[in-house]
């Protein structure tokens, strides 16, 4: 009886909760108003600072050069091209059951 009683009193919507045409809309509240304005400042903040770049061109044109990483990488490359098992060929995998070529 009791579980029916809140069935019958409880306000719900139809369907999702907060989707389609008898959704349930959030209340608007100062502190809601106040985080989202909050957002807004921060993503100003971070989008004026996107804007202006660190280093000028001139100064970032050769960064990577003078590190050398191009050297780099292809020394690793090289490293690893001289780990690597040689090629083998179907004969050569297969050469073990050719004993002999006695035809008899």
């Amino acid at each position: 009886m009791q579980l029916t009683l809140v069935q019958f009193f409880k306000k719900s919507v139809n369907g999702h909760i907060f989707r389609g045409k008898y959704r349930l809309v959030k209340r608007v509240t100062p502190r809601s108003v106040e985080s989202l304005r909050r957002d807004y400042e921060q993503t100003e903040r971070n989008m004026s600072l996107l804007l202006k770049p660190y280093l000028m061109p001139e100064q970032s044109s050769g960064h990577a050069k003078e590190l050398g990483k191009k050297q780099q990488t292809l020394n690793k490359w090289r490293e690893n091209q001289l780990k690597m098992k040689p090629h083998v060929s179907i004969a050569d995998r297969l050469g073990h059951l050719n004993i002999r070529n006695i035809w008899d």
